[in-house]
């Protein structure tokens, strides 16, 4: 089904929906309620006016999509890049609804956005683009309504000035209002690394499963922000060989294994791994004809084109990015053997901590970061092995398996709560 506002062929929103109706025929008689899944309950578009630091005005557009609300509040990141349009927040809200399910959290799906180039407004600006986009979608955010937080393009700075603008219009402190924010203003310890820890956690259970050897393991890792570099680090340290990373500057390659440490402190000095002393340079296209055994793609979405699927060297995928391999690739991974560990488990390590900070902030009790870890790292083993069951159990692939779990549980809360009016 295709609403009548997103025309398009390949786009995010169209990679959820075949999704969707891959699980359709597992939900027995739960399927009456799929169309729940294939239409956003809210999607708000808003107008962002600022003024330039030069004293011109420019306008930025802004969404927030609230995807489903059955299980609980919304939930969900605020994007700030060039490419954000409707269709992209749409589907990372429903992807945020079957992530949420399937880790069980008492939360709907939600993402935001706004069309900006965020490397291109000095501080002030971005801090006036912020408050106000928050102004805008603030009747229909809340604690216990619809969570932001951070996502592409936006940090735990952002959050903070998302926060202090929509408890000014509540005329008291709403700490609860986003997550992913600074440990000073509510913020949770290990918030910044779950993503990256989550791709880490269930990663190493799957190589378990399938009898691949962590140790002497080739990774390569496309994206290298929060969750590309924490999980590129874990699985380092686990002994395994990060040969190729791939970012926004470029592709570095060392067959020897990139040191990561290194590579990490080099980012945060150039804001990307181009121009990193200790690997040489390769085409980017060349990223995905390495010899590897582990893919993290943890960048942005429709990366494993069906071109990428037939050269993939790898024995396993990772998603840390939201929704980065077509339907179509799928398929031919599959084909060819490849585990993929999809997003809406492999990457929901980052909202299960912010769901975490969402508890502490109601309770304003505060854990510390090795209680997170294990919290964390609980709640993922579990996950990952109940879609581990559920995909062997129907014979599926584990991304159908996930969404089987996910869409029991949505549509479940759906029917048990009716159709207001009857």
């Amino acid at each position: 089904m295709t609403l009548s506002y997103i025309d398009e062929e390949n786009g995010a929103w169209q990679t959820y929906l075949a999704q969707i109706d891959r699980v359709a025929p597992y939900l027995t008689h739960l399927s009456d309620y799929i169309d729940t899944l294939k239409r956003p309950k809210r999607a708000l578009i808003v107008d962002v006016p600022i003024v330039m630091d030069d004293g011109s005005i420019q306008h930025f557009e802004g969404y927030r999509v609230q995807h489903n609300l059955s299980r609980g509040p919304g939930k969900g990141g605020i994007r700030y890049h060039p490419d954000v349009d409707l269709s992209e927040v749409m589907a990372l809200s429903a992807w945020m609804t079957i992530k949420t399910a399937v880790l069980n959290l008492p939360f709907g799906g939600a993402k935001g956005g706004v069309r900006v180039d965020p490397r291109k407004l000095s501080t002030r600006e971005l801090e006036r683009l912020t408050r106000r986009f928050t102004t805008e979608i603030s009747p229909i955010i809340g604690a216990q309504k619809d969570i932001p937080a951070p996502d592409v393009g936006t940090n735990a700075h952002i959050m903070g000035w998302m926060m202090d603008t929509y408890s000014s219009t509540q005329g008291h402190t709403v700490t609860g209002v986003v997550t992913g924010k600074p440990i000073h203003l509510g913020g949770s310890l290990g918030r910044v690394k779950a993503t990256g820890r989550g791709v880490f956690i269930t990663g190493r259970h799957v190589a378990n499963s399938i009898g691949l050897k962590l140790e002497g393991a080739k990774v390569a890792v496309q994206g290298f922000g929060n969750v590309g570099g924490e999980a590129a680090l874990l699985f380092a340290e686990a002994k395994a060989i990060v040969t190729c990373v791939q970012d926004h500057t470029g592709t570095i390659y060392n067959p020897n294994g990139l040191p990561v440490e290194a590579l990490i402190a080099h980012v945060e000095k150039h804001q990307g791994v181009g121009g990193f002393a200790d690997a040489i340079a390769i085409d980017n296209e060349a990223f995905w004809d390495a010899e590897i055994d582990i893919v993290i793609p943890a960048a942005l979405e429709g990366q494993i084109t069906v071109d990428r699927a037939r050269r993939l060297n790898a024995k396993m995928v990772l998603e840390g990015a939201n929704g980065p391999t077509y339907p179509e690739a799928d398929d031919i991974l599959i084909e060819r053997g490849v585990v993929v560990v999809p997003d809406v488990i492999c990457n929901a390590g980052g909202v299960t901590v912010s769901y975490f900070e969402w508890v502490q902030d109601m309770a304003s009790y505060f854990w510390s970061e090795d209680e997170i870890n294990q919290r964390l790292d609980k709640l993922m083993v579990q996950a990952v092995e109940d879609v581990w069951r559920c995909a062997h159990e129907n014979k599926c692939t584990m991304r159908t398996a996930a969404y089987i779990l996910a869409c029991e549980r949505i549509l479940l809360a759906r029917q048990e709560r009716g159709i207001f009016p009857g």
